[in-house]
């Protein structure tokens, strides 16, 4: 069992990095002024590819949630997040998305009533404290319409993911993921056209940039992330999204040359041990199941000694019901009366042809 857990833990994570890694792209492949078409073009192809490998349809009430998860998850999410990626270094705006950690929390306490594990509260009090210190402290001269459009998306993937998490238990990752990224785009494809018209003209960083975000940065990291919220509690998933800003930070001084000293170290390290507190099971849930084993069986015995003692009660009541009839009397005229049989109620007998 905790093979498993870890195993899943190791799947989820490769979402906040693959997301992580996509402020870099959109900040410095993508075209600054279309994030309504940015958020089409990534989410379209990617849904298309996994509905390939899914081939299963919504069915049911899954056709409106689609739509709504596919709102908050994908159309609202990608365009938002396009905005931060664009007016926001990327290590700040991948800093600000991960405060989700506490919001899926929140939400799933609210709208699934998960209470919070005091590690994972922990783990996401340390990991906090590290975006802030990767933040540096310092909010001067930050994009404001870039931090408000990191929070909005903050809220409405925790919101969506949540949700995901309390009605798709019973689907897999894949159709999830696929109707997910389909009803999204569909949904901001109109408006896409209204308000930007024409989609961006394609360009060699253009076209590698969008490839790179619809395939890893999206249709990768969501099935992986949908795996997560299916076998992992909310509170956990949240907490593995810290790894959103330590991707941010690092691609950040690999590719745009930004500078990495003691700060930084110490608050990858608060963000990273806050990730490994947050993930890790509860110690005595064991015990806490050896416990109900344990009562179970207790009651089970109870149940069959109790059984046993109603048994041997009834055999007792047929016998003596039985030692009864044999010494009513048999007189003809006793024959064919109703009468209270000791032990027995009231027996009405049959009248014999005399």
């Amino acid at each position: 069992m905790e093979e498993n857990r870890w195993r899943a833990v190791l799947i989820t994570v490769i979402a906040p990095i693959a997301w992580g890694s996509t402020y870099v792209v959109t900040r410095h492949l993508l075209p600054p002024d279309a994030p309504l078409w940015g958020g089409v073009l990534r989410a379209l192809p990617a849904g298309l590819l996994v509905l390939l490998i899914a081939r299963r349809l919504p069915h049911g009430a899954w056709w409106w949630r689609s739509i709504v998860l596919g709102v908050l998850n994908v159309g609202g999410f990608f365009v938002l997040v396009y905005i931060a990626g664009q007016r926001l270094p990327s290590s700040l705006a991948a800093t600000v998305m991960s405060t989700s950690a506490v919001s899926i929390m929140l939400f799933a306490w609210l709208l699934m009533r998960q209470r919070p594990r005091l590690a994972a509260v922990a783990g996401a009090a340390v990991g906090l404290l590290g975006v802030g210190v990767l933040l540096g402290f310092d909010p001067g001269g930050v994009d404001g319409w870039g931090v408000a459009a990191s929070l909005g998306a903050m809220v409405s993937s925790s919101i969506g993911f949540v949700l995901t998490a309390r009605w798709g238990s019973d689907v897999p990752a894949l159709p999830m993921a696929s109707w997910q990224l389909l009803a999204g785009s569909l949904v901001l494809l109109p408006v896409a056209l209204l308000v930007e018209g024409a989609p961006p003209a394609p360009s060699p960083s253009s076209t590698t940039g969008f490839a790179y975000v619809a395939i890893v940065g999206t249709a990768v990291a969501y099935v992986a992330w949908f795996t997560g919220l299916r076998r992992l509690p909310a509170e956990t998933v949240g907490v593995v999204g810290l790894l959103n800003p330590v991707t941010g930070v690092v691609l950040g001084v690999a590719i745009a040359g930004e500078a990495f000293g003691v700060v930084q170290a110490v608050g990858v390290a608060l963000v990273l041990a806050g990730v490994a507190a947050g993930a890790v099971a509860p110690r005595r849930a064991g015990v806490g199941r050896r416990a109900v084993a344990r009562r179970g069986a207790v009651g089970t015995r109870g149940a069959h000694e109790r059984r046993g003692v109603h048994a041997r009660a009834g055999r007792t009541a047929v016998a003596r019901r039985s030692a009864a009839v044999e010494a009513w009397p048999t007189r003809p005229e006793a024959r064919g009366t109703a009468s209270a049989v000791p032990g027995g109620g009231v027996g009405t007998f049959r009248a014999s042809a005399l």
